[in-house]
C-alpha cells in the first residue's frame, strides 16, 4: 500500500533523522485535488513548497514513488552551495545559480539549518590552464558572482596550505551544506502549508477520467488520473511532474515528446581517511576542460567532517544503479539503443575509457589528485560513496545544459507540465528553480 503520512516530515526534520516516514500513523488519502506533483526530490519538493506558499487555498498533493524523500539525486550529491561561476552571462542557468545561492543561504539562516561558508579554489597546475581561469573570472563577475579574486601560489597557500598551483581563482561564497536535510524542510514547510506527501506511489498511468459515474461531478472538477502500478489512483486537475532520472518516462506515458532523453551517469567517489582529513580545508576544483563533457575530480569537505575526492563520470547500467554491477536490462537497452548516447560516445572514447579505468584503478584516481595535492597517496583514500547523474541527451548526442519545460496539446497535454531537465547545480538553484517552475505553471494554468 502506499505511505500516506501526514506530519511524518516534521517529525523526522525535527529529529534531524536520515530515515524519514517511519513510525507514523498512516491517514485516509483524500483522492483529488487541485495539483499533484510527481516527484519528491528537492526540486520537486521547493516546487510544491512555492506553490502551496503561493496558493493556500488550494489542494496540492505530492507523489513519490519511494518508501523516503529525497534518496536519489537530492540524497546523493556533493554538497555544494554552488557561486554561479561557470555559466554563460546573461543565461537562465546563471542568473538562477547566482540567486539560488543567495536565497539558499537565506532560508538555511532562517531554519537553522547548519551550513558552511568554507570557499573555493579553481586551481591551474598548468601554464595552459591559466586563460581558461582568467575567462572564467570574467564570466563570474558579469554573473555578479561576490567576492571573487584571482590568487597567485602564495595565495593558494595561504587558503590551502596543501594544493599546489600557479594561479586559482578564489570563490570565497561557495559553501556545503546537507541538501537532503535542506529538501526535507521543504517538505515540512509544504506540510505545514496544508500540503499533502504520498509515498510508495509509483506513477504507471496519467490519463483523462473516462466519464464520471451518474450524478457524480468529481470526474469534470478533477479530470485527470494519475496511477501507480498497485492499483492506487488520484485525481486532479492539474499535474507537474519533476522526476529526475525518470522525467522522460513520466512525458511519455502522458503522451508527451521522448526527448531529451535522459542517461543515467554514476559518479565514484573515494574519501580521505581521518587522520588526513587537514589536507584539505576548503572545495578545490580543476579548471575544466572544454573538450570533456563534465567538471573533472575535485576536493569536497562535507557537513560531517568527512572529504570526498571525485567523482568520476561513467554510463550507469541502471538508472538507479550506484553500485558497479547494478543492472536493469530496460535501461540499459534504452539508453544504448538511443542515437543521442551512440554520438556522445563516439566523441568522446578515450576520456570514457579513462574514465572508467580510473574508477577502477585508484591509483590512476590519486596520480590526478596528486596535481592538486602531491602529499596525498593511495594508502590515504577509501572508496567512499556514489551518486547517479540524470543527464539529458538530445538526438545529436549534445548535453543539455538548460532548463526544459514540456506539455503538450488536446486535454491531457494541457492540464500537464513536465520538468524535463533541472539541471546541475538544481539543488543550489532549487528556491530559485521553484519560482521559475511556479511562473511557469501559473502562466500555463488556470489556478
Amino acid at each position: 500500500m502506499m505511505g500516506i503520512r501526514r506530519g511524518a516530515l516534521l517529525k523526522a526534520v525535527n529529529a534531524a533523522q536520515p530515515k524519514l516516514l517511519k513510525d507514523t500513523a498512516s491517514r485516509q488519502l483524500h483522492s483529488t485535488y487541485d495539483v499533484a506533483i510527481v516527484g519528491g526530490g528537492i526540486v520537486g519538493l521547493a516546487s510544491a513548497r512555492e506553490l502551496n506558499l503561493r496558493h493556500p487555498s488550494l489542494t496540492f498533493v505530492l507523489l513519490e514513488k519511494e518508501k523516503e524523500l529525497a534518496v536519489h539525486q537530492s540524497g546523493h550529491n556533493s554538497g555544494v552551495i554552488h557561486s554561479g561561476i561557470y555559466y554563460t552571462p546573461g543565461s537562465l542557468k546563471a542568473r538562477l545559480c547566482v540567486r539560488g545561492a543567495t536565497l539558499a543561504y537565506e532560508y538555511c539562516e532562517k531554519k537553522g539549518i547548519p551550513y558552511k561558508r568554507c570557499g573555493k579554489l579553481i586551481v591551474a597546475v598548468e601554464q595552459e590552464e591559466i586563460p581558461r581561469l582568467k575567462s572564467l573570472y570574467e564570466r563570474g563577475l558579469k554573473n555578479n558572482v561576490r567576492d571573487l579574486s584571482i590568487v597567485d601560489a602564495k595565495g593558494i597557500r595561504e587558503r590551502e596550505p596543501y594544493c599546489r598551483g600557479i594561479m586559482a581563482l578564489d570563490s570565497p561564497y561557495t559553501g556545503i551544506v546537507d541538501w537532503r536535510m535542506v529538501a526535507l524542510r521543504y517538505g515540512k514547510d509544504f506540510e505545514e502549508a496544508g500540503g499533502t506527501v504520498v509515498t510508495e506511489f509509483e506513477v504507471s498511468d496519467i490519463a483523462m477520467v473516462k466519464e464520471s459515474p451518474a450524478g457524480n461531478p468529481e470526474g469534470m472538477k478533477y479530470p485527470i488520473a494519475i496511477r501507480d502500478n498497485k492499483g492506487n489512483e488520484v485525481q486532479c486537475r492539474y499535474v507537474l511532474t519533476c522526476g529526475g532520472l525518470y522525467s522522460d518516462r513520466l512525458s511519455q506515458i502522458s503522451g508527451c515528446s521522448p526527448e531529451p532523453r535522459i542517461v543515467p551517469f554514476r559518479g565514484d567517489y573515494l574519501v580521505l581517511k581521518p587522520d588526513k582529513h587537514y589536507l584539505v580545508k576548503g572545495n578545490i576544483y580543476p579548471v575544466p576542460d572544454p573538450r570533456f563533457p563534465f567538471l573533472g575530480v575535485h576536493f569536497t569537505p562535507r557537513m560531517d567532517g568527512s572529504v570526498w575526492l571525485g567523482p568520476n563520470a561513467v554510463l550507469a547500467f541502471k538508472r538507479e544503479g550506484y553500485h558497479l554491477y547494478d543492472f536493469n536490462a530496460q535501461d540499459f537497452a534504452d539508453a544504448l539503443s538511443f542515437r543521442g548516447l551512440q554520438k556522445l560516445i563516439f566523441r568522446n572514447v578515450t576520456y570514457g575509457i579513462g574514465e572508467m579505468y580510473r574508477g577502477v584503478f585508484l591509483g590512476a584516481q590519486i596520480k590526478i589528485l596528486q596535481k592538486y595535492i602531491p602529499e596525498l597517496s593511495l594508502s590515504d583514500v577509501l572508496r567512499g560513496p556514489t551518486g547517479v547523474r540524470a543527464q539529458a541527451l538530445d538526438r545529436d548526442g549534445n548535453l543539455v545544459d538548460d532548463f526544459v519545460f514540456d506539455g503538450g496539446v488536446g486535454d491531457l497535454g494541457s492540464r500537464v507540465l513536465h520538468v524535463r531537465n533541472a539541471p546541475s547545480p538544481a539543488a543550489t538553484s532549487s528556491l530559485s528553480i521553484a519560482e521559475m517552475i511556479a511562473d511557469e505553471v501559473e502562466s500555463r494554468f488556470t489556478l
